[in-house]
This record gives C-alpha cells, structure tokens and sequence, in this order.
C-alpha cells in the first residue's frame, strides 16, 4: 500500500490496520484479498447532534389569503383581535386531531400530525373556524420526514409544503400525492391537479385539491 506522501507499507494476513483516505493499494500474490471493513458510526448512522431524531410527520400549514387588504378593511384593532382569536381557536383544534402546534407564521399556523386523515380533517376544521372571524385562509398538507430538535423542525418536507401553499387560492386545502394515499381509508374526496412544478425545487409533484362538498 503506498500512501499519498509516498509512504510504502504491507499489510499481511491476520494484521489489523488503521487505513486514512488517499491511499493506492495491490495485492501481492496469487491468493484473493479478503478484509473485514470498519467505518465510523457517523458514516451510516447520520446527524448525532444531541436531542436530533428523523421522524414521518403529515405537515398542515396554513396562511390567510390577500392579509395586506383584509387588514386595511377591517381595520388595525378589529383585525389584530380577529387574528389572536384564530391562533387561540386553532391551538385547541389542533389538539382535538392530536396533532401539535409547531409555529406561528405571522397570519398562519404549522402543525404537525402523525396521521394523514386526521390531519386534512384538522385542516378542514381550522377553515372553518377562520370563516368565523371573516378570514380566508388556505392551507397545504404533505407527508414527508424530518428533523426534530425540541420544538423545532427541519427538512425538506417543510420547504414542500410551503411551495404547495402558494398553489392554493382562497379556501383550497391542498393535499400531496403521498398524503392523498395514506388517506385512501379516510372517505374524503379529492380532485387531481395534475404534476406541478413547485419553486425552487427540482421534482415535479402531484397534487390535489381537497372537495370538502
């Protein structure tokens, strides 16, 4: 073996031998080379930050529609309380579908769900609370894994859903292919949107459009 500074060493049978990267190697002889390779734990283990786990989570998140104008029409006072009241109402909402609220996005929500149908009916239900307080709101719902430290959540998941949302208009909930399928046993009806292709991503994604008639 000849190392990258020119270093020339052998390795015979039976030996144990520490071998850095940027190496050259043969065998010598007529007899196979067989080894038995050990590799560090970060190699195939992944992220070993403290307090990190990678966990399957159905996403909804949620934003009010045109908020700019829907303010300046209600007025500063009428619409900061209508505001604080959705984020009061969904909090609770979002317990009944066990689910948990993640953040608070300026005029929406994220929340996470470990269950697809549920998640939708969530969805579904906090549309329906923000029609109470004259808010159009929109919302998306994806399935994809992410990252976990404490409260937080990290993944591409996320970045998903978000560019799903901007698909949506006033009052579509907007469910991912792979939701749509964990959710075949939920009896909801959805309506094919077709590939479509989301901002910043390089994938196209099949989406539908929740019909909550």
């Amino acid at each position: 073996m000849q190392l990258e500074d020119g270093y020339e060493y052998e390795i015979v049978g039976g030996e144990v031998a520490v071998i850095p990267p940027g190496h050259d190697a043969w065998v010598v002889g007529d007899e196979p080379f067989e080894s038995i390779a050990w590799s560090g734990v970060r190699g195939w283990l992944g992220s070993l930050e403290p307090g990190v786990e990678r966990v399957v989570v159905t996403l909804v998140m949620t934003d009010i529609v045109e908020s700019t104008p829907a303010a300046k029409r209600m007025g500063d006072r009428a619409w900061g309380d209508a505001l604080a009241h959705f984020v009061d109402g969904a909090r609770d909402t979002i317990a009944s579908y066990r689910g948990q609220l993640v953040s608070v996005t300026g005029d929406g929500v994220l929340a996470r769900f470990d269950g697809a149908g549920r998640a939708i009916r969530c969805a579904l239900a906090l549309r329906t609370e923000a029609a109470t307080f004259g808010l159009p709101i929109r919302a998306a719902v994806h399935t994809g894994e992410v990252e976990v430290a404490e409260a937080d959540l990290r993944g591409v998941a996320l970045h998903e859903t978000a560019r799903m949302l901007s698909q949506a208009g006033a009052n579509e909930i907007i469910v991912s292919a792979t939701t749509k399928a964990l959710a075949s046993a939920s009896e909801l009806r959805f309506i094919d949107l077709g590939e479509r292709q989301l901002r910043g991503l390089p994938d196209s994604y099949r989406l539908y459009r929740l019909d909550a008639r």
